[in-house]
């Protein structure tokens, strides 16, 4: 059995699931190494990914056998193991367990509330052994097991319920409670013998678990994965299965529930290891939208647009247009920055935090985003029953309205960085989309909305502000703030967001000054200089892979085609071992960061489909050119 002590797995090694409710990470020794519940942002029940002594994990074990081959079941997040021992052989497939919705069910797929793992002896015999060690609320409580069941347990404090089940005639295994609190199930199975586990985290039993309504979980659940993504299959030629694996990877951070999309699974991975980088990404952030909506829209998931966008146009409704950086699951607020002392962190990386602080700052991007999904999302759908309606429209207004009166004002920018605001150059461009896309947007709506007349001054006083405050006179690129020397890669995006074409001088100038302070080894940007920045926070970062991919895209926009497919290559080479990415990188390929992130894979599937068109000569993601294909 394997125990708690050893170093924390590399954060590529570690498989995702997800019920599109909750999710797990599991490492390769097959531990659960981290799991919320009941949803994505609810207190930690395993949390070794945190803490190797003290998080609590779900072990599982065949004895004679290291640890296992592991990979996904398909374009699905069910994760298929295989030990081999001396004895015998076995396979296991372990997934958070859902179901396809109803013709008419708008959730997408329907979390059925329990963990599973499903055992079966293929060969000889094997010894199988699990040890729940749940430490519920970030490891800040024991775990109480009482009986409920021959086979099953109840957790008095966190609501979790344990449930086993073998056949083959093999007795099921009745949990034994350990004086530490933990619960272990063992048996020995024969060839063809099978042992259930099920682990609830939501609601009541369904009753007595039996291996065939395990195997029917397991059946339902890939069929659920497998309708999602064949409903629109990518078929393009650049990354083909990368770009169906991070499409996956998106629809498993969305809830089901909500709409919501989070940015990462995961609180407090560091950003360097044993730094103070750490953050909670377990919410919803507006600096998403406008790549949510454009990349599920371009891959046919409209539902899923559309439900992820009434979240932010609610939003934009109950605040009147003065929006927040990001959000909880439900769309709401709230989500006070709090540091959990007693876990060690990630590769002793400290502070580990639970919720945000960030929810607090002023960061005027998010206004662009917004307009920016909205405007892709009605572009499709007009005329359709899933188009934006007039209140919904009226919200949308409202955003730029605010947006007019304040382009002029600093913010904290798109990084979040916690020192002074400052004129963030990305900023200004994407409360220029703000204005852009809200003139726009009533043109289609065949709107015309009060302050019209005044979104296009002002659109094209933002303009002159940027090209003339914005760019270095030496050097013709822009910076990272006005009056600043340094640059940043956020700025990659001025093509991608047809604020200038991707061959002017000015952004072919920013490419090359971007590659020369901020990029490493010819495939990995980092997204601006920590300590030139002064952004209020200690310690290095790893190359933003975000920015890495937004490269790949610059240059397609530039007409450097072969140098943009070379970068794609790289970055998609150093993809985990299951094909997933966190949040950044060292040139050496060590990630970093929460995970997996959905910026990364929305940048992703962007530089794919860019290469694709570029090679197609089709209009490329230019704002004039978004949805095309």
């Amino acid at each position: 059995m394997t125990g708690a002590a050893g170093a924390h797995p590399p954060l590529g090694d570690l498989a995702f699931l997800s019920d599109c409710r909750t999710s797990a990470l599991i490492g390769p020794d097959a531990s659960v190494m981290w799991l919320c519940a009941p949803r994505f942002d609810s207190p930690s029940v395993f949390a070794r990914l945190l803490d190797r002594a003290g998080g609590g994990a779900w072990e599982t074990a065949v004895e004679g056998a290291g640890p296992p081959e592991q990979e996904y079941a398909g374009d699905t997040l069910v994760l298929r193991g295989r030990w081999t021992t001396p004895t015998g052989s076995a396979v296991a497939h372990d997934f958070l367990a859902a179901r396809p919705p109803e013709s008419d069910d708008v959730r997408g797929l329907v979390p059925e509330g329990m963990l599973v793992r499903l055992l079966t002896c293929e060969r000889g015999r094997v010894l199988v052994r699990h040890r729940l060690d749940a430490r519920p609320d970030y490891a800040r409580r024991p775990a109480r097991w009482t009986a409920a069941s021959a086979g099953g347990a109840r957790e008095e404090t966190a609501g979790l319920w344990l449930e086993t089940a073998a056949d083959g005639a093999v007795d099921t295994p009745a949990p034994r409670v350990g004086a530490d609190g933990s619960l272990t199930v063992e048996t020995l199975l024969p060839e063809g013998a099978t042992l259930a586990v099920a682990l609830g985290h939501e609601g009541a039993r369904p009753g007595p678990l039996t291996v065939a309504g395990a195997r029917g979980l397991l059946d339902r659940t890939l069929a659920a994965w497998h309708a999602w993504a064949d409903r629109n299959p990518y078929g393009g030629r650049h990354g083909s299965a990368q770009v169906r694996r991070s499409a996956l990877v998106l629809r498993g951070l969305m809830s089901s529930d909500t709409g919501a999309l989070i940015a990462a699974p995961t609180t407090s991975l560091p950003e360097w290891p044993g730094g103070t980088r750490n953050w909670d990404y377990r919410y919803l952030w507006h600096r998403d939208a406008a790549l949510v909506v454009l990349v599920l829209m371009r891959l046919g998931h409209r539902a899923e647009a559309g439900r992820y966008l009434r979240v932010l146009v609610r939003h934009c409704r109950a605040t009147r247009g003065a929006l927040s950086p990001m959000l909880d699951l439900d769309g709401g607020g709230g989500i006070p920055e709090t540091e959990l002392g007693h876990l060690e962190g990630y590769r002793g990386s400290r502070p580990v935090r639970i919720g945000n602080d960030a929810e607090e700052q002023r960061q005027l991007d998010v206004y662009g985003q917004v307009l920016d999904a909205a405007l892709v999302y009605q572009q499709v759908t007009k005329g359709t029953r899933r188009a934006l309606d007039g209140e919904e429209l009226a919200a949308l207004f409202g955003v730029v309205d605010v947006a007019c009166r304040s382009w002029r004002e600093p913010d904290d920018g798109i990084w979040e960085v916690r020192a002074a605001p400052r004129h963030w150059t990305s900023s200004k461009l994407y409360l220029w989309v703000c204005l852009d896309r809200g003139i726009r947007l009533a043109e289609l709506a065949g709107a015309a909305p009060p302050g019209a007349a005044t979104w296009r001054a002002e659109r094209d006083a933002l303009r002159e502000d940027i090209l003339t405050r914005g760019v270095d006179e030496s050097s013709g690129a822009f910076v990272q703030s006005y009056g600043a020397r340094t640059t940043d890669a956020s700025l990659l995006r001025m093509p991608l967001l047809g604020f200038l074409p991707g061959d002017d001088p000015r952004v072919l100038a920013t490419i090359e000054r971007v590659e020369a302070e901020l990029g490493e080894d010819g495939w990995l940007v980092h997204r601006y200089d920590p300590v030139a920045t002064r952004d209020g926070i200690e310690g290095p970062e790893g190359g933003f892979l975000l920015c890495s991919f937004d490269m790949v895209s610059a240059l397609v926009l530039a007409g450097r085609h072969e140098e943009a497919r070379r970068r794609f290559e790289a970055l998609c080479a150093r993809a985990g071992r299951f094909g997933l990415f966190a949040e950044e990188m060292t040139a050496d390929g060590t990630m970093l960061g929460n995970y997996p992130q959905a910026f990364t894979h929305l940048g992703l599937i962007e530089a794919a489909m860019n290469l694709d068109a570029a090679e197609d000569r089709e209009a490329l993601h230019t704002w004039a050119g978004r949805i095309a294909g």
